[in-house]
């Protein structure tokens, strides 16, 4: 193949990439615009390729001044034999002025270009260090502001890097020509190099040990991020041996340019290898034998002495950078007194324990409400609403469509026809049917529901956590709605979601980017169709923010008629100084919360916490992107909850900075951790939970998640961490304490008793031995009234299915620990009583026969009578059941119990 075709055939690829790297910015530019943010894009791009140009422009001019100077050397060749052979051949034809500089040119333009590739990923440090502003916060070592070490030193450090990389590759390419030209037999130390290339190479090296100075200094400032010491950040070792060793490198290392520069003069090459020698020498023992002498000698013989004042700044540090400062104390004492009769009237607690475990649950949605194999539901949220004016708490499931599941996987089945899941399936945490299932309140193809509070007008999901292919709608022919027995519901998609197809040019661009021909030729595709991509909830999150970090569980509002996605983003960093790093990162806050329209694909972003200074920065450079808090919509501000994974890093950190004293700190006297809990025959870590308890001293239930606390080398309970979420209570954390010196029992503790439990155990063993298997649900732990309730509920699922059933719920109370059939049931069982039995106070005299009663208190009519009214106490009491009220069903069955007591009082006497 003729040199000409090749470089037709480079041209030809090379236009191809160009036109799709050209198509996908443009498409992406048109994503960016239908949703309201096309300045994010063009500020991201622009930063991106801002930053990029401009490192490679300054890399290229600086190789090709130097590189330049390397061109007398060349035209005047030492090395004679070289240069007779390099004549010989066609690079002697290079050998001149004119071409030399052609081809420095190039090589400047290309070699900084492929080295600077990645710099343009960096363009959010650069943005950050224009943007950020102080935050009042002035740490004690060198006196900075955090502000310097979350926005300014990670930028100064890109700068050193970049630097460094200059000066080192400048240094090698101009250095190998000088090397390269050299006779052999002058290739030794004395004359390494020509008398004009060892001025070159001094004044480059003078340059770049300038530059290595600069980086001692900036170790200085990560030496707050020291890893050495009893705790993260600086120790007495850093602050009194590596950083004064740090100070004389610096010392030295500018000493050694000084010298290189006068070398560019005396030309001795012993000067070059002596110094240099002379730095790698000092850096070997000063900063390595040094402070390994010093923290083995003398630091560790004697650690808390020495490291004490330091700990202080690490308990400090870490307590603002996780917001643990913002935890308020509580104690919870125990009184141990509580009564069936208190319990029931808890109505907010008890009527909310939640019975379903989300994981049972969703196996248990997709075998109930999936209906077709191409449905799935990819997870199950819990979240609150107000239902016939009770605050309850819901278990709620997108059902989302698979394309990789339909029957017939066809080009128009899956772009075209099947384009969007359906509805939505919903129960109360509590409620549960005569068979063991979840109670819907929302269900079924239409969507059904008889609760105002939870209509749903628009239930097609275009966008959500499984939406991961695109599609088209406003195309010639009508869309899969949902299955309605033998034949289809259709729909016509009449949102403004997805990019508008438009003519020619844009479909063509469209089946570049896809790698789809059929974009092109479909005669189904109009102009005015719209392609939705980028359909994934946290897809979009990261195209529109991709600086946030987000939660990885989006979770289901129902509200206003219409299903939305609300997504939890975090600001974070590494860079806070003394703060002990938890995996990548060491600060975090719940800045910003997202909400995506799940028909529309419209994404907003409400700042929740303005006074972080990272959401202050990003607002200053994307200000079109966020919204303050007080913008959402009221019915959506009523569905904010409090993050779990945001809790999680917090209480994990809590467990161990809730100790303020340094010598308890260093001792690890007081650690805590999270207990664990059992799940289908395996040994967790026990999650937060969300729930609504009526927290201590409070006068109405709450939206609360909540976790237990045990000490890190016992089982017992020591507290609990309570995250509130409703109203103007939102963000506040509580640790509850409970009183030191008596016993309560932790989870795993519970646990263990409930396998030590004869009656319980046999049962769940024979039930794991005939064809079933057993699921242990969530352990709940709740503080009600100076006591703590445990309770779990117990699932049983075929082996040759996947639905499981509730069976039995498990309540554990002072030493009772009881399994019934309904949680009503164990309830009261735990407190040694059949439901019905508790007394409760004196009836008026004047109240005829069929009023509420209580067991034990005469209660007068006739048998004919007491059978009545001891059928429509049934009656109402599984009413009361299925609807989940507790607190209800408690009452109608002492008024029962009475009635039939009397009944087999009248039985006995007529005997």
């Amino acid at each position: 193949m003729k040199l000409k075709s090749w470089i037709l055939l480079i041209i030809f690829f090379l236009l191809v990439s160009l036109t799709r790297l050209a198509s996908g910015i443009y498409l992406d530019y048109l994503w960016y615009e239908q949703l309201g943010y096309g300045t994010v894009f063009t500020t991201i791009l622009s930063s991106y390729w801002g930053i990029r140009l401009l490192a490679w422009l300054f890399f290229s001019i600086f190789l090709y001044i130097n590189l330049i100077f390397t061109q007398k050397a060349l035209l005047n060749m030492p090395n004679l034999v070289l240069r007779q052979m390099l004549m010989n051949t066609k690079f002697g034809n290079l050998l001149t002025a004119k071409r030399l500089r052609v081809v420095f040119l190039l090589a400047a333009l290309v070699i900084p270009w492929l080295l600077t590739s990645t710099f343009g990923d960096h363009w959010l440090p650069v943005r950050l260090f224009f943007s950020g502003m102080e935050t009042g916060i002035t740490e004690p070592i060198f006196a900075r502001d955090v502000s310097f070490y979350l926005f300014a030193l990670p930028f100064y450090e890109l700068i050193y890097q970049y630097l460094l990389m200059v000066i080192v590759v400048t240094s090698i390419l101009t250095g190998g020509i000088y090397l390269f030209i050299q006779p052999p037999q002058q290739l030794g130390l004395r004359s390494l190099f020509a008398r004009r290339g060892q001025t070159h190479i001094s004044i480059l090296l003078s340059g770049l040990f300038l530059v290595v100075a600069a980086g001692y200094r900036l170790q200085m400032y990560n030496l707050l991020y020291s890893q050495r010491g009893a705790a993260f950040g600086p120790g007495y070792t850093d602050l009194n041996a590596q950083l004064p060793i740090y100070w004389v490198l610096l010392a030295l290392t500018l000493t050694v340019a000084g010298v290189l520069l006068y070398n560019a003069r005396a030309k001795n090459p012993r000067l070059i290898a002596g110094s240099i020698l002379a730095l790698i020498v000092a850096a070997i023992l000063l900063g390595g034998v040094l402070p390994a002498a010093m923290q083995s000698f003398i630091v560790e013989p004697n650690e808390f002495a020495r490291e004490e004042q330091y700990l202080q700044n690490n308990i400090e540090f870490t307590r603002l950078a996780y917001g643990l400062d913002k935890i308020e104390r509580r104690d919870f004492d125990l009184t141990g007194t509580l009564g069936y009769e208190e319990l029931l009237a808890n109505e907010g607690t008890i009527n909310n324990i939640r019975l379903w475990d989300y994981r049972p649950l969703q196996q248990t949605y997709n075998q109930l409400q999936g209906l077709r194999r191409y449905y799935r539901f990819n997870d199950v949220d819990t979240d609150r609403y107000e239902i016939d004016g009770e605050y309850r708490q819901l278990m709620l499931s997108a059902r989302e469509l698979l394309a990789s599941e339909l029957p017939a996987r066809t080009w128009q089945n899956e772009r075209l026809f099947y384009t969007h899941g359906y509805g939505v399936v919903a129960s109360p945490v509590n409620q549960v049917t005569g068979q063991g299932l979840p109670s819907l309140v929302l269900s079924d193809l239409p969507v059904r529901g008889d609760l105002a509070e939870l209509q749903v007008d628009v239930p097609q999901i275009y966008y959500g956590e499984r939406t991961d292919n695109y599609v088209f709608t406003g195309a010639d022919t009508n869309e899969f709605d949902y299955p309605m027995g033998e034949t289809n519901a259709f729909t016509r998609y009449d949102g403004d979601g997805g990019v508008k197809l438009g003519g020619l040019f844009n479909r063509l661009l469209f089946a570049l980017r896809f790698s789809d021909y059929r974009i092109l030729i479909s005669g189904e595709l109009q102009p005015e169709s719209r392609i939705h991509f980028y359909r994934t909830v946290n897809e979009r999150m990261q195209r529109l923010a991709p600086f946030l970090r987000q939660d990885p569980d989006p979770y289901l509002v129902v509200a206003d008629g219409r299903l939305f996605w609300m997504v939890d983003t975090y600001t974070t960093s590494s860079r806070f100084p003394y703060a002990e790093p938890q995996g990548d990162i060491n600060y975090i806050r719940n800045a910003a919360k997202a909400v995506v329209d799940a028909y529309n694909g419209t994404v907003n972003f409400y700042i929740f916490e303005p006074e972080d200074p990272l959401i202050q920065a990003y607002a200053e450079i994307f200000p079109e992107l966020f919204k303050p808090a007080e913008d959402m919509p009221d019915y959506l501000r009523q569905h904010v909850r409090y993050p779990e994974a945001l809790f999680t890093i917090q209480s994990r950190m809590y467990a161990t900075y809730h100790m303020q004293n340094n010598q308890v700190f260093y001792n690890r006297e007081d650690q805590w951790q999270l207990p664990e809990e059992r799940y289908e025959g395996n040994t967790i870590a026990m999650e937060p939970y969300y729930t609504i308890i009526q927290l201590p001293g409070e006068e109405e239930p709450e939206f609360v998640l909540m976790i237990p606390y045990t000490p890190a080398t016992r089982d017992n309970m020591v507290a609990w961490l309570a995250a509130r979420a409703d109203g103007d209570k939102y963000g506040q954390l509580r640790v509850y304490l409970f009183p030191k010196g008596e016993l309560l029992y932790g989870p795993s503790q519970v646990e263990a008793r409930i396998d030590q439990d004869s009656r319980i155990s046999e049962q769940l063993s024979l039930w794991d031995q005939r064809g079933s298997n057993v699921i242990r649900g969530n352990l709940l732990v709740l503080p009600v009234n100076g006591s703590v309730l445990y309770v779990e509920p117990i699932y049983l699922r075929a082996e040759s299915g996947q639905l499981p059933e509730l069976a039995r719920v498990i309540v554990a109370y002072g030493e009772n620990v009881v399994m019934e059939r309904t949680l009503a049931e164990a309830l009261a069982a735990v407190f040694g009583l059949q439901p019905g039995v508790p007394p409760e106070e004196p009836p008026d005299d004047d109240e005829e026969p069929g009023r509420p009663v209580t067991p034990g208190e005469p209660v007068e009519g006739t048998v004919l009578e007491l059978i009545e009214q001891a059928v429509r106490l049934f009656s109402e009491a599984e009413a009361a059941q299925r609807s989940g009220d507790w607190a209800e069903y408690g009452r109608l069955q002492q008024e029962l119990g009475a009635v039939l007591a009397r009944l087999q009082e009248l039985g006995t006497t007529t005997e």
